[in-house]
This record gives C-alpha cells, structure tokens and sequence, in this order.
C-alpha cells in the first residue's frame, strides 16, 4: 500500500469561549455549538446502545470515521471508566487522515470536560507518521488505535471485528470522500453480528450505502437543533465474504515456547489481554540465547520508497519506544532518549533531507542532520551526517525479557525442550522427546527461532528459506575508552555507552548455523574494535583480553523480514480449488502460531509483532495493515510458488492490489 504524507489539521480557534473549532480545509465546525460532549454522548454513545451493550463482555470493539480532535474517544473512555458493568477491555479503533499537532491539541482540550484523560491522551500523542499508532490506557484495558492515513487507503486495510461503528467527520458536502457510499459498503465486512452504528448524517447517500451494507437504518431524535440522526443495526441477509482468519479459541489460556525476545513479548501480549500464559524454554532461565546480549538497540527506518521494509520498522520502532521507555522507568537498564545513525550512501545531507521533505516525515520521529550537529549530539566527533531517531535507544534485553515474564498471568518454566507440536481435539499438545505432555492449551505460539521450523515440519508445515549468521559483540572498560560518548550510535557497525562505564560495540556477520561454541574470538573482538575505530575514532586497546564479548546466532529468512502470525495448513491439506495467491486467503491451523526470524533487529520489532500475534490468537484488532501482515505471514512463500506457477493469475492479483474485507 502506497502511503502518503500526513498534513496535520489546519485549526481556527473560536474567538469566544463556546466557539466550537473550524477547519478552514473543509469550511466546517468540529462539532456543534452545544458542546463535543453533547453531540459524543447523545449521538454515537446512545446511538449504539452504549455503555449497556458493553456489560460484561471480555472485549468490545468500536471503529471510527474521524478521529477528528479526540473527543468522542475521551467520552466513550470516560463512560467506560464509570460503568461498573463495563467490558473487560475496550478497543477504540479511529481513522484519521489529518490529525491534529500536539500542540493544537493541548489547547482544544485546555478545558476539556475529562481532563486527566485529555492528559494521557496528550502524553501517548504520536509522531504524525502515515501508521497505525497501538497507544495503551487504564494498563491495556483500554487501547486506542489510531490509523493516520486516507480511510480509503486504510479501513480496508484494517482486520477487526467492530461491535460498533462512530460514522463521523465532517458533512458529506464537505468531505465527499469520507462519505462514499462505496467505502461505507465495506463496513459490512468488519461488522460483528448485531454490530451498531450511528451517525449525525441524515443524507440519503449515507442511508442507503448502510443499508447496502446489510444495515437496518432508521431515524433517531436529534440534538442542538439538529432534528434527526441515523441509527443502525447490522442484520444482513447472508453473510459477508472475509478473509482467512484463525478461529478465535473457546479457552483463555496459551503456551509459548521460547523465552527470548520473541516468546517474551509474545507472552506479555497475551497476558495484557487476560489470557493465561505459560512460556517454555530448554534453557533453565530466560534469554539464555542471542537475547542474553548485554545491550542492543532499537529504531527505525528510513526509505525513500517507503515500502514495507520501512513501513514495518517505523511501526515497530514506535511501539518499541513506548514499551521500552515504560520498562526503563521500572528499572530496566536502557534508555529511549534518541540514536544516531550515520548516513553513510552516496547522496549524503542533500538526499537525506530531499527524502524527508518527500516523505514528510516530523522531526519528531527522525531528523537529518549535518555532521558537526550530528557530533554535538553524539558526545564524540563522527565524520558523516546521520540521521536522528529522537525516539530510538538501547536496552538489556535479559532484563527485559525478565520484565515481560514477570507480567501479570505469565508462567516461566525452563529446562524443558519440546520436540512435537499435536492438535488433540481444540487443544495443542506439546511433548517432549520422550513423549512427555509438557503443556496442553487452546493456543500455541511457536518463539524459538529454528526450533519452529522443527516443529512445524513434523506437522507437514512449510519449509522456510532460513539462515542462520553467527554475532558477537565486544565490551570495551571504561579504563580503556578516551571517547565520552553519550547516545549510542550506528552506521559501519555500533557504539553505546553503558551505564556502569565503558562501551559495548559489534556486532560481528558471519554466515553460520550454531555448531555450540559460543567463545569470543579475538579475530571478530579485532573487527568490532577497528569498526568502532571508524565510528568515533577510538582506538583498539594494546591488549585485548580486557575485552569481554558474547556470541550469539541470528535467525534470518532470505528476504530480511520476520515470520509473524497464523500458521497456515500445508498444500496437501488445502481444501480442493483453495486459492494460494493472496497471504490472507490461506486456510490456518486454528490456535497455532509462530513468531521467529527476527534477525538482528528482534528488540525493535519483538513488541509490536508480539502485539500482532495477540491479536490474531484472541480476535481483538490487528495492529497491522493487512498489506504489512502479509509481508510477515508465515505463508508468503507458499503464496509466491503459486504466484510462480501462475504468472496470469498473480499478475491479475496485483493489478487488483488489495481486497477488502
């Protein structure tokens, strides 16, 4: 999917103090003159039954046209917050195409109606970057997610299962493409049996592409002068055609194996949503492997093509910052107070900030900068200029690992090593060599790297294009360094500076499956000190035994991208004229998934893809775009050997690009 820049609002404050905002694009009120609470409350929470159709359910789901300046979420929180029958967890899902700067933000809701809520809005505010944005409250159990784009682009684009529909923005003389009765058709398609929708909008364009829809439409008193509204309740008359999806399990228990950053984040995921977790690993304690790195970093990515690559690892990147940032202030050691990535391609500052304009990218996310401001903020001269992640850092990924086990509903057992995966009626059971059940739950998430693989080959699954590099890292004492550096730093390899003095630098690329010698190699402790010699112009001390270092072994596949989500059924068991081409498409396991080959960045993309497995196993919404899960599916090279096979038909899927629904 093609993405666009985002233009923040453009917001003309009311001279008096009940002026409501205007936006002078779409020469129209943000909301009426009685009141944003007003029109929230009567409109789209009376108007979908809420808070009564939430009471007592695990989750509930709404979907938003218009996200606008947050009001209507803030006041479905506030009503939550208040209810005692509310649900277990509230999903507020809101496209917005031109959401507004912190800035303008901060003073629409300067005298909010929900003050300490306008306030955690304000703090989780992201950078304005054409993604979906996970943002957390309450401790997860109420979770905002914020999609910045074109709706026409992104509610396609989006996997959910609403329980109710907010139809708002401005009039659909002002902003026809919000209003579309092609685009409100496909909400039918998102729509959870007995779903709701309201909306102000009484034209009968809007009227009549809800009913297409499979919507029952009827008229609703109105309020602040408006006479009527519409009303709506999805009751069609087949069912509509969706994509594959996991079947949601009967149980709210799940077994992960592997205890790294993958299993780790994958646990906490689940755990957040109240389900029961049980990790394995063979290992004794968590993070014995490549996660058992003291240090690593995390960050994003920036492409001028802004494809799925980029895409992926800005999402990523956002959510590892937020999650790492909280973890830091609990007393994980890290910090998440901005990286430097030298920029060292032909093209230098010229092109960086060519690139930024085009992509428009705010500086809150990244910045290019020359290589004296670069130097400045580094601490240590650098000799390129770099690009800034604000947001980026490092962590120590043992103890965050640690930090995520320790979530509440997560149980760690080590030094049980599971060799088969079984599907014994809804459950899986796993065993070990001996034939011993170790664990037995609903839903399984396979997070130990080639281990996966393994397991999934026993089980007829697909034969993933993996390698494995062999890395290690150097940490190099204090009393050996003469460069204070002060953020860590990328380009020809890395540098961070640790907290008790000293640095660590790395890593070292060796194309090599793990053969069980994990010593440091002076040659590689050579290589990473002479890159860091490069980088900051330290010097490699005279004797290198002072130099400690770790060896771990990366999981990659061939095109560089991880393996997320539902796994999908082999060839052989397809139903019969079952299509291959398109990811989504592919019949899964129900309740098994895997997570693995995140390569060298797992710490920037563990928290989000954790999210996303979550997600598919408990049928809450995806935190991303259909088109980004496809490039991670587990399926995608079964996907491309059809495409392979059949020139014609993948040549007429991508003329077609994305399907709804």
């Amino acid at each position: 999917m093609k993405t666009q820049p985002i233009a923040p609002a453009r917001i003309e404050f009311g001279a008096g103090a009940g002026e409501p905002p205007r936006s002078p694009d779409f020469d129209d009120l943000y909301h009426p003159r009685i009141g944003a609470a007003a029109q929230a409350l009567h409109v789209f929470l009376h108007g979908n039954g809420l808070p009564t159709r939430w009471a007592a359910r695990a989750h509930f789901t709404i979907l938003e046209t218009g996200f606008g300046l947050g009001n209507n979420f803030l006041a479905t929180w506030d009503a939550w917050r208040r209810d005692p029958a509310r649900c277990e967890r509230l999903f507020f899902v809101s496209v917005e195409r031109h959401p507004p700067r912190h800035e303008d933000l901060a003073r629409v809701h300067a005298a909010s109606p929900w003050p300490d809520l306008a306030a955690q809005l304000l703090q989780a505010w992201p950078p304005l970057v054409p993604n979906l944005h996970p943002l957390d409250f309450d401790g997860g159990r109420v979770q905002l997610l914020l999609a910045l784009g074109d709706v026409k682009r992104l509610l396609p684009a989006l996997r959910l299962t609403a329980d109710a529909f907010y139809l708002d923005g401005f009039a659909p003389a002002r902003n026809p493409d919000m209003w579309q009765p092609r685009l409100l058709r496909t909400l039918g398609r998102q729509a959870a049996p007995e779903a709701t929708a309201a909306t102000w909008s009484v034209a009968h364009d809007v009227r009549a592409a809800l009913a297409t829809a499979g919507f029952e439409v009827q008229r609703a008193s109105g309020i602040g002068g408006k006479r009527e509204i519409t009303v709506a309740r999805f009751a069609p008359r087949f069912t509509p055609r969706g994509p594959a999806r996991a079947a949601l399990s009967p149980g709210r228990s799940a077994v992960v194996v592997g205890a790294g950053l993958a299993g780790a984040a994958a646990a906490q995921a689940l755990a957040r949503l109240g389900w029961a977790v049980t990790v394995l690993d063979r290992h004794a304690e968590p993070a014995r492997e490549t996660s058992g790195n003291p240090a690593g970093l995390f960050h994003g990515t920036v492409n001028a093509a802004d494809g799925s690559h980029a895409r992926l690892f800005r999402a990523a990147a956002l959510v590892a910052q937020r999650e790492y940032a909280a973890a830091v202030a609990g007393g994980v050691p890290g910090s998440a107070e901005g990286l430097l990535r030298l920029e060292l391609r032909d093209g230098g500052l010229a092109a960086m900030r060519a690139t930024l304009q085009e992509l428009g990218l705010p500086a809150d996310y990244v910045q290019a900068l020359d290589a004296a401001t670069a130097s400045q903020r580094a601490g240590v001269p650098v000799g390129a200029p770099a690009w800034f992640y604000p947001g980026g850092g490092w962590v120590a990924p043992p103890a965050w690992v640690r930090h995520a086990l320790a979530t509440p509903g997560v149980q760690f057992i080590g030094g049980v090593a599971v060799a088969t995966v079984e599907c014994h009626g809804s459950d899986w059971l796993l065993r070990d060599a001996g034939g011993r059940t170790l664990a037995q739950a609903p839903i399984a998430v396979l997070a130990h790297a080639a281990g996966a693989a393994q397991a999934l080959a026993l089980l007829g699954g697909p034969s993933w294009p993996l390698t494995h590099s062999r890395g290690q890292v150097t940490r190099v004492p204090a009393q050996a360094t003469d460069r204070a550096l002060w953020l860590p730093l990328a380009g020809d390899g890395y540098a961070l500076p640790l907290p008790e003095g000293g640095l660590l630098c790395g890593a070292s690329h060796e194309a090599a499956a793990p053969d069980g010698d994990d010593t440091p190699r002076e040659a590689d402790h050579l290589f990473n000190l002479q890159r860091l010699q490069r980088l900051i112009g330290q010097p490699p001390p005279a004797d290198l035994s002072s130099c400690q270092g770790r060896v771990g072994w990366r999981l990659h596949s061939d095109d560089r991208l991880p393996i997320a989500g539902a796994v999908p059924l082999p060839a052989a068991a397809m139903p019969p004229g079952q299509r291959l081409d398109q990811a989504r498409l592919l019949p899964r396991h129900p309740g098994l998934f895997v997570l693995a080959a995140l390569g060298s960045r797992g710490l920037t993309l563990a928290p989000l893809l954790g999210r996303l497995v979550a997600a598919q196993a408990t049928g809450t919404p995806w935190p991303l775009e259909q088109d980004l899960v496809d490039a991670v599916d587990p399926g995608r090279w079964m996907v491309r050997a059809a495409r392979a096979a059949s020139p014609a038909q993948a040549s007429a899927v991508r003329a077609d690009g994305p399907q709804p629904g």
